[in-house]
């Protein structure tokens, strides 16, 4: 079954109950079907956009979930595009997908690059009821469904194709292993470009008809005031979010710790992942809220992997067993399947078809035999898998993001007043790492205030370094490659 198949069906079943909020309203089944029936007729015009792209640029909301679910009924494979990404990242992107259509919402279409092409901006405010009912065919459950780009060793992003069959797969995997029942409300502020943000939360809760609240970004306070009188009893977010909920519940604690647990009595159900949860971070949330977060595991190309239960014992520093429908192995460096330590390897329904328009990279990332490298190490212990490290030292987990060092340092390159870099993870607490630069410069001082200023129309605001360090060489090994965790001892050190 497609996504479209099956909010069909929830349409038919609950077409009246409230399943989306935002800023602006709340909505129900029909709401969203009458502003997708739209866009088809007014914008689409009823054409098959099958074997196209249709990206989408929208805030989180009725506009966004509309232009997805447009997409997907035209027969379109969407890419939903970051709305707080700098102009350079998303002509990239744009440039990369190449798709025949960018829905944007007209408020914030003019963040798009000047070289855009073919932008509709929907009128949602006259959508609910003026249109014409347009036809649409059911794509086939091996249509290319889902684009998310995510940043790898090679430096530059690259296109995730998820197909309907791998989408239905990893969301009725969830719906299964975390019981996602039609009565649920979720608090969603997670980026809508990732799989945690769209799969996991929006994804799911459609599927079941359960509501959806979404606001445009994460804030302590606004999250905070929102969650008693909503009666939230889902709740997911990265190790970063709950560090910083803590850091802003302790004074409350202090005075009237019954009110804090209070706060999220509704939730049966509090999950982090997209980065290592510190065990202290999960400490410190059950000794404030009295919940026990359940951590997961899991990557773009292949959705959930892993899960501690809902049921039974939550391991601290675990990311669990293996979900429903998934298969995993551990292979050791010469290639030798491992029951204890080794690559985590997966193979399943849930994963993606391939890297968009990069068929040896698509190659290299399986084993001769079909099984996806995921390229984590992972030790087994009891029944519970732990990530131990990255076989690649050129990834950073940074606030739920999966971040490219190689992309950070080919950016840094560019400025004239940089010779050399190398940039790393450093272990922090809150965020998981912080990003770390060395430099060596051709003689003019930079300071940290003016790198990220010169960064910041260049990449994402997570991928800018937090810190900086002007050396006078890099340490390197005999082959001339930046030695990374001598790198990290200078920081270590400093």
């Amino acid at each position: 079954m497609t996504i479209t198949e099956q909010f069909t069906e929830m349409l038919v079943e609950y077409p009246r109950r409230t399943v989306l909020t935002d800023a602006r309203g709340a909505y129900s089944n029909e709401d969203i079907y009458n502003v997708t029936q739209f866009i088809l007729s007014e914008h689409l015009h009823g054409r098959s956009f099958s074997g196209k792209r249709i990206a989408v640029f929208c805030r989180p909301g009725l506009g966004y979930v509309s232009a997805m679910m447009a997409g997907w009924m035209s027969g379109a494979m969407v890419v939903p595009l970051c709305i707080t990404h700098p102009e350079a990242e998303l002509k990239y992107i744009l440039d990369d997908a190449a798709p025949e259509i960018v829905f944007a919402e007209k408020e914030i279409a003019g963040r798009l690059p000047k070289s855009t092409s073919r932008i509709i901006k929907p009128d949602y405010n006259k959508s609910r009821t003026q249109y014409t009912p347009a036809n649409y065919t059911n794509a086939a459950e091996t249509d290319p469904a889902l684009m998310l780009y995510t940043s790898g060793t090679t430096g530059k992003p690259k296109g995730v194709v998820h197909s309907h069959a791998s989408l239905a797969a990893q969301i009725t995997c969830l719906v299964q292993a975390w019981n996602w029942q039609e009565s649920d409300r979720i608090l969603h502020f997670l980026p809508l470009h990732h799989t945690h943000g769209i799969i996991n939360k929006w994804l799911c809760a459609l599927w079941v008809g359960a509501c959806c609240d979404m606001i445009e970004k994460f804030d302590a306070k606004e999250v905070l005031d929102r969650m008693k009188p909503e009666d939230y009893t889902r709740f997911m977010a990265v190790p970063t979010v709950y560090a910083k909920l803590i850091e802003a519940l302790l004074p409350v604690a202090a005075s009237d710790p019954d009110s804090v647990v209070a706060l999220f009595a509704h939730c049966n159900l509090m999950i982090s992942g997209s980065a290592a949860l510190p065990a202290s971070v999960l400490e410190k949330w059950k000794l404030l809220t009295g919940h026990t977060l359940l951590e997961r595991y899991g990557m773009t190309e292949t959705g959930m992997v892993l899960s501690n239960p809902l049921e039974g014992e939550r391991r601290a520093g675990t990311v669990g067993q293996v979900l429903p429908g998934m298969h995993v192995r551990l292979v050791d460096e010469v290639g030798k399947e491992n029951e204890e330590e080794g690559e985590l390897q997966v193979k399943g329904a849930h994963l993606f078809s391939g890297y968009w328009n990069k068929v040896s990279e698509t190659k290299s990332s399986f084993s001769s035999d079909g099984w996806f490298k995921t390229g984590d190490l992972v030790n087994l212990t009891d029944g519970y898998y732990r990530i131990v490290g990255r076989l690649s030292t050129d990834i950073i987990k940074s606030g739920g993001y999966k971040i490219s060092a190689l992309e950070i340092e080919s950016t840094l390159l560019e400025h004239p007043a940089i010779r050399e870099c190398a940039v790393c993870g450093i272990a922090d607490e809150t965020w998981g790492e912080r990003i770390c630069a060395a430099l060596v410069l051709e003689g003019n001082a930079l300071t940290l205030e003016e790198i990220r200023s010169w960064l910041k129309d260049k990449i994402a605001v997570y991928k800018i370094p937090t810190e900086v360090l002007v050396v006078p060489i890099l340490p390197r090994n005999a082959m001339g490659k930046a030695v990374k965790s001598e790198i990290r001892t200078l920081f270590s050190s400093h």
